[in-house]
């Protein structure tokens, strides 16, 4: 059984080799781009140890990342967004000193092919303090930004060339405040990280465009408007907002590839809620609380990142201070089941991501200044670590770009 069962893994194991082999023929190689924080503002009491934002180079057999370039930014380029088409890089710069004023920033960088390398086209303003998330709208038009800080979510104008405008909309979250305790929250812990007022922590459009979602950890609530595409003008859905758990505090939430169906990761709760999502009408309604940690946990922890496997089997989140991520299996319902965790390997999983192949997780870990990699089980969901490090200086993000083939064969 022993011998069946190491010929098959063997097998198995060439088998995947081979279809990367095949899968990076024919193109260029595959990059990726780490945001990091390279400034004490926003980087959660720890001092800035990163540079700016690191060109990595992907091996697609073995998953080693290798670093190509640096391009300095002293602002806490903590979030990254690639355009569809790849050749625009976007950053939400992390302070709250742009232009002299309580704001953030947002950068335009062209990538020049190929190679990859950035070169900055300008720089505008986020409309509030603490920009920690960004995203860009199907039609390229429009960047969406997210001012934790500045309990703001803002509307940037993408030109014809790439450069941001000033911000078309802004909204400034208003509501009643959760409470201090999360109503989730493990058995004794001490999590608390925003309710002190409002706290815009990421912002997305829904799979159709249509609307635009944004979770307010401080209000314990996902805001929902409808996104007018030729304007840029967020406007109130009916109802404008879903709540969650008081005091659980959402922090990121992800879409399936259906359209009908968002999980929402809370920060303080340490929960998955499992939302039906109504594509028509833009209304979320909750069917499903789980843990994000392991039966019998008690303690303080707080969660970072979700995402769904390409394959759409499996849900991950990832767990700060007890440094693991989980995986769930997704029923035919759409609802979770834990199904496994991993350490990641260092302190402060912030961030986490599937490569392009969906073979391999690469986790920032935020306070140990590395990037780990894992391979990836896509039958039971499994992470496995690599062995390998990457050193970055408090990394926060990755983002994968695979550069066109040469023409050469």
């Amino acid at each position: 059984m022993t011998v069946r069962n190491s010929r098959r893994e063997f097998l198995a194991g060439a088998t995947a080799a081979a279809a990367a082999t095949s899968m990076a023929a024919g193109r260029g190689p595959i990059l990726a781009y780490a945001g990091t924080y390279s400034a004490p503002v926003g980087a959660e009491g720890a001092p800035g140890r990163g540079k700016g934002i690191y060109l990595l180079e992907m091996n697609p057999i073995t998953g080693v990342l290798v670093e190509r370039a640096l391009f300095p930014n002293a602002e806490n380029p903590s979030c990254l967004a690639l355009n569809a088409s790849g050749t625009r890089l976007y950053s939400a710069n992390e302070t709250s000193t742009y232009g002299g004023a309580n704001s953030g920033s947002v950068s335009a960088y062209e990538i020049e092919r190929p190679g990859g390398r950035l070169k900055l086209m300008n720089t505008v303003a986020s409309e509030g303090a603490g920009p920690c998330h960004l995203s860009l709208h199907q039609s390229g038009k429009w960047l969406f930004v997210a001012n934790y800080h500045g309990g703001t979510s803002a509307v940037i104008p993408i030109g014809a060339n790439g450069e941001l405008g000033a911000a078309s909309d802004v909204k400034h979250h208003d509501g009643v405040l959760g409470p201090r305790r999360a109503t989730s929250a493990p058995p004794g812990s001490f999590a608390w990280s925003g309710h002190d007022r409002t706290h815009s922590h990421m912002i997305q459009p829904d799979p159709s465009g249509r609307f635009v979602l944004a979770a307010d950890l401080g209000l314990d609530r996902i805001l929902v408007w409808k996104f007018d595409a030729a304007g840029g003008k967020l406007m109130p859905n009916d109802p404008p907002s879903v709540a969650v758990a008081p005091g659980d505090g959402p922090r990121h939430f992800a879409f399936h590839p259906n359209g009908r169906l968002l999980y929402s990761l809370q920060e303080e709760g340490s929960t998955l809620v499992t939302f039906d999502y109504d594509g028509a009408t833009g209304r979320l309604r909750a069917r499903q609380t789980i843990s994000s940690l392991p039966p019998g946990f008690a303690g303080t922890n707080y969660t970072s990142e979700v995402a769904i496997s390409p394959d759409a089997r499996f849900v991950y989140a990832a767990n700060r201070l007890h440094d693991t991520i989980a995986w769930f299996s997704i029923a035919g319902d759409g609802t979770l089941r834990f199904a496994g965790e991993e350490p990641t390997r260092g302190n402060y999983p912030r961030f986490f991501t599937f490569d392009p192949s969906g073979r391999f997780v690469y986790c920032c870990n935020q306070r140990a200044d590395a990037i780990v990699s894992f391979r990836v089980n896509r039958k039971t969901g499994a992470l496995t670590h690599t062995g390998q490090y990457t050193p970055v200086g408090t990394p926060s993000f990755l983002a994968f770009l695979v550069e066109r083939g040469s023409g050469r064969s």
